[in-house]
């Protein structure tokens, strides 16, 4: 779409709510922003997956739809050891 001068400037995310998206642009401005510490980052991971298995689930089909590895294997690694 990028290549194709989308005339909108708008990419349809047809599989993505607004509000799993909010989160996901959440998860990748924090881990962008430069000094910040391993730590940090550690602490912030566990608190952005504390969240109702509702929004892990559309978390999941957000970042899977997305590509977006690194988000993906947290959450379902999160599932994971709720499941267990």
């Amino acid at each position: 779409m990028v290549e194709d001068d989308c005339v909108s400037n708008v990419i349809p995310l047809p599989y993505v709510h607004s509000k799993t998206m909010t989160k996901a642009v959440e998860y990748w401005k924090k881990h962008s922003e430069e000094g910040v510490s391993k730590d940090m980052l550690m602490d912030f991971d566990k608190a952005f997956v504390k969240v109702l298995h509702l929004i892990l689930y559309d978390l999941i089909l957000a970042a899977n739809f997305l590509n977006d590895k690194e988000i993906l294997d947290m959450i379902c690694q999160e599932v994971a050891d709720r499941i267990k």
